[in-house]
């Protein structure tokens, strides 16, 4: 695609901005501090360059000025040199040419860690766990998982060859890998997860993931059976603004006005209605959030609430209401700026954190209460903006324990579901399979010897007690009381084994399934105990308190 960028709102807010620049009005004492401060800059670059005692890089000057530039606006806005664009345009439009496959670093070498169904690497043959010996002659031992993926991706069309060795057999092998645009959906996953209750996983905003979706409704209403529908937006972090407006437009009637953007210069503020004909605008929807929901993903539930034709379900949303756009700086680099805030039907942005007002210190903060707004939805509902969505129905958020991270993270979970499947390697029944108290007595023995450094949140927050009473003098009168807290605050291996043995149940599941059954059988996995899957089902089959919750009932402030 060379470097003709098509991510987000560039194309939009590109033309014409020189116009805007050019005609917008500006003081005498504001044009002659830019000019100065620019010579300066320019100043300041060439004799760090020139005079500096060591051999300094001209890139890096470059990098940590521009950093150092935008670092205290907000984390969106960044320099992206040439080098990064490619990354960039993989996280903005899901596409890149390759193999189609995560890898990971164990020991000295890259293993794969997960080859996606139907693409290259999984056609060829490549599981998870089989070793990368060799690329293109090369001896990959030693190589970082980066480097790994350079060299396996390139242009579509185009082969790369590899020597791998069997995670099943721990033979050696040749294979040979023909690039393809490996193209990552943003729909993941969809079904029904009851008998006329369909359910649509939706992951990201990347380049025609409305499409995606469209795809995945049109299947679930061509069963005949649908009179619900789950759409699962926990975790999706958002991305390009068009696709948000898409995926409404299957929803509500065209020409509906469902975000606007407005900046410093109002030649660049825009409205965006829904252009298409809808698909359903009836079908009842519960829509899945939590604190990972953000930008876009806030602009479909935040839009959808505003209008009351779906019920929020799960959390507080991230709270992302700043629009990026991105402008080219030459020689392949660019710019990619905070232009505008977006607000959604009611008019509320839900942006909820301040950038703008820093405290003395140089620290950001949430907007505060008292500057927090009531809002009306259609159906005359009150809303609120400052900070994220607030569903409907709000239910507990699950956490992951420290514990059970620092497990995966230092590969044992990995580690012993090698040896598991390799022990029996067949498929396991994704509906039924669950881990037996014998295979868990399994795992503790695995484990018995592995070396785990943890303190609990708890713990952490006991010793921080304990000081603070020593420095006021409270030791003495509560020392006793702390000494009783601590004996029940067990960190030892063998005790957090049990104590969080139903989250390691799961992810030990969890990664066995993957080994036969990819990603869309893990989420198949999940869907069986996930509680806030069961409550959308039990709201969309009380058809009463549907309507009641739409019509009616107001969302908590905070």
């Amino acid at each position: 695609m060379g470097r003709k960028i098509r991510y987000g709102l560039v194309v939009l807010l590109a033309a014409g901005l020189a116009a805007v620049f050019a005609g917008a009005e500006r003081s005498e004492d504001s044009d002659f501090r830019l000019g100065r401060n620019m010579e300066i800059l320019m100043n300041l670059f060439r004799d760090v360059n020139l005079f500096y005692v060591d051999s300094v890089s001209p890139d890096r000057l470059l990098e940590d000025a521009a950093a150092g530039m935008t670092g205290k606006l907000d984390p969106y806005t960044e320099y992206i040199p040439e080098e990064e664009m490619d990354d960039f345009e993989i996280m903005t439009t899901g596409k890149y040419g390759g193999i189609g496959s995560l890898i990971r670093k164990k020991g000295d070498w890259v293993v794969i860690a997960q080859p996606y169904k139907g693409f290259p690497a999984d056609r060829a043959g490549l599981k998870i766990g089989d070793k990368i010996v060799e690329i293109e002659g090369q001896d990959a031992r030693g190589f970082d998982p980066a480097r790994v993926s350079a060299l396996l991706k390139g242009d579509p069309g185009t082969t790369v060859r590899l020597k791998v060795e069997r995670f099943a057999t721990g033979k050696v092998e040749p294979v040979s890998i023909r690039r393809e645009r490996i193209v990552i959906s943003g729909v993941p996953y969809h079904g029904f997860v009851a008998d006329s209750i369909g359910y649509i996983q939706h992951s990201d905003f990347t380049e025609d993931c409305s499409t995606d979706l469209r795809r995945a409704l049109a299947e679930l209403r061509s069963s005949g059976r649908l009179k619900g529908l789950i759409l699962d937006l926990r975790g999706n972090g958002g991305g390009i603004l068009q696709e948000a407006v898409k995926i409404l437009s299957l929803f509500v009637p065209k020409g509906t006005e469902v975000v606007s953007m407005r900046g410093k210069f109002e030649q660049l503020d825009a409205t965006f209605k829904t252009e298409g004909e809808p698909v359903d605008t009836e079908l009842p929807i519960v829509v899945l959030t939590d604190r990972g929901s953000a930008s876009a993903a806030e602009i479909v539930s935040g839009a959808l609430q505003d209008l009351d034709r779906a019920v929020l379900l799960g959390q507080r949303t991230f709270g992302k209401g700043l629009v990026q756009s991105t402008r080219p700086l030459g020689y392949n680099s660019y710019l990619k700026v905070t232009t505008a805030k977006y607000y959604i039907p009611t008019g509320r942005c839900i942006q909820a954190i301040d950038y703008a007002h820093r405290n003395e210190d140089g620290s950001v903060g949430y907007v505060p209460d008292s500057l927090i707004r009531e809002f009306r939805t259609r159906a005359g509902r009150k809303v609120y903006d400052g900070g994220g969505i607030m569903p409907d129905v709000r239910t507990e958020p699950r956490y992951v324990s420290r514990f059970a991270m620092i497990l995966y993270g230092k590969g044992y979970i990995e580690d012993f579901v090698d040896g598991y499947v390799k022990r029996h390697p067949e498929p396991v029944d994704v509906e039924r399979f669950a881990l037996s108290d014998a295979d868990y007595a399994d795992f503790t023995e695995f484990m018995k010897d592995k070396d785990v450094e943890f303190r609990s949140e708890s713990k952490l927050a006991l010793a921080q007690l304990r000081e603070k009473a020593k420095q006021e003098r409270y030791l003495d009168r509560i020392g006793p009381q702390l000494d009783e807290i601590e004996k029940g605050l067990r960190d030892d291996k063998e005790s957090n084994l049990k104590l969080y043995r139903k989250e390691l149940s799961q992810i030990i599941e969890d990664e066995i399934i993957l080994r036969s059954h990819y990603a869309q059988g893990v989420t198949r996995h999940k869907l069986l105990s996930d509680e806030e899957v069961k409550q959308a089902v039990e709201l969309l089959g009380d058809t009463a308190r549907y309507r009641d919750i739409l019509s009616s009932q107001d969302t908590a402030r905070k």
